[in-house]
């Protein structure tokens, strides 16, 4: 699976994305402004945070040893039958949990317990969000990529279905109950993508828990746990930091912002997600790595640069087009951000050797030390300049990661003659 043909794609999967996730956005911003459009953005990061932890934050290394047990039947039939009850029993304790605490969750988050429901019916269908996530983390190992474009272009295309109807009616309500719905009824359109595959037999999922592969998954899952509570959590926290310095709009400028800034980094994220994490974890010498490595800044900087430029050029456009004129404030915020996305793409690029390699311990140093000075220059950043001043935190927080990443990973990349550990 080359890169340009994952691209190829990554890029299907990436313009259904975009464009169902931007006309969502629009909907979302005429029906409720950009106070809801905050609101939503606290409840995206609360879910990505529950959904890592139902399935025990197993998917990166069910890719990774999906990808590594390719020719060993024996040693997939463990994997996908001990990450099967992993992610039954998780999601069911995670579950049940998020009925009972339904009302203090939405307190905490929003500061109302009228949004109480959707965090239940959450409860009540996480199991199957976690099977999804479970069964597209094996069409990730396996390199089944058109089956993986086909399943995350249903997810799209249904996820927009349920906000364009459930916000038209139900307004901010109905946004939260479309983020709980469509992708647990995408795992039926994923579960008919895997019987169908040519592999695919009950037997490798039937099979008695194994421990051993239980603790090889751990280390993943550690490092999975401490990404999905660092990074949602940093945003929780200056969200809420904008909202009470600033006000509720000023947190939904931002978060319209960050949204702009994902959609169209999703080629990039999905190229790296499909084909990186499994290429790397395959590549067994220094100079393979090496050559993946540079063959990706190649193809992917330019990429980034073209499209940062192509968006500051047409950022009021944009604003226009996606929202409404009550988010203009948002052009201010396009410089910085853009100038950290570029940053974040570079570092990306060597970060994914953490995952691929199980680098446990310094992905977790990384990942709570950057997240931690996201918030510290975040909160003197806005102090400072304001509005803009998260943008500019942001920016400057993934400068620091970029060169921290060249510091850590300088013999792989700078010695030709290296032999042994990649550090």
């Amino acid at each position: 699976m080359k890169l340009l043909k994952t691209s190829f794609f990554s890029a299907i999967i990436t313009f259904v994305r975009i464009a169902s996730g931007f006309v969502a956005a629009k909907v979302v911003a005429l029906f409720t402004g950009p106070s809801g459009v905050a609101l939503i953005g606290q409840f995206n990061n609360f879910i990505s945070i529950v959904l890592t932890f139902a399935n025990g934050a197993i998917n990166t290394g069910v890719i990774k040893y999906t990808a590594e047990y390719e020719n060993d039947e024996l040693q997939l039939k463990k994997l996908f039958s001990t990450s099967l009850k992993i992610s039954i029993y998780c999601s069911a304790i995670f579950g049940v949990l998020l009925l009972i605490l339904a009302s203090s969750v939405s307190q905490l988050l929003f500061k109302a317990t009228i949004y109480d429901n959707p965090i239940r019916v959450l409860g009540i269908t996480i199991i199957l969000y976690s099977l999804n996530s479970l069964l597209i983390s094996i069409l990730n190992g396996k390199k089944q990529i058109k089956a993986y474009t086909k399943v995350n272009t249903a997810g799209s295309i249904i996820g927009l279905i349920f906000t364009v109807i459930l916000v038209f009616f139900y307004k901010i309500i109905g946004a939260l109950y479309a983020l709980v719905l469509s992708q647990s009824i995408v795992f039926f359109v994923t579960l008919i993508m895997i019987i169908k595959s040519s592999w695919f037999s009950w037997s490798y999922f039937n099979q008695p828990f194994d421990k051993k592969m239980a603790r090889g998954l751990w280390d993943f899952s550690f490092m999975a746990i401490i990404s999905a509570l660092s990074v949602p959590v940093s945003q929780i926290v200056l969200r809420n930091l904008l909202i009470n310095k600033l006000g509720v709009n000023a947190a939904g400028y931002w978060q319209g912002m960050m949204r702009v800034s994902d959609g169209y980094l999703l080629l990039i994220t999905t190229s790296l997600g499909t084909y990186y994490l499994p290429k790397l974890a395959s590549l067994h010498t220094n100079k393979e790595l090496r050559k993946e490595i540079f063959q990706g800044y190649k193809i992917i900087l330019p990429a980034v640069l073209i499209g940062c430029i192509i968006l500051y050029l047409f950022r009021f456009f944009i604003i226009h087009v996606l929202y409404t004129k009550q988010f203009e404030t948002m052009a201010e915020l396009f410089i910085y951000q853009l100038l950290g996305d570029f940053f974040k793409m570079a570092a990306w690029i060597l970060s994914y050797l953490m995952l691929a390699k199980a680098l446990t311990k310094l992905f977790v140093i990384t990942e709570i030390v950057f997240s931690i000075s996201y918030v510290v220059l975040g909160y003197m950043g806005i102090n400072f300049f304001g509005l803009k001043g998260i943008t500019i935190a942001f920016a400057l927080n993934y400068i620091l990661y970029f060169l921290t990443m060249i510091f850590v990973f300088r013999k792989l990349l700078f010695n030709k003659d290296l032999c042994g550990s990649i550090i």
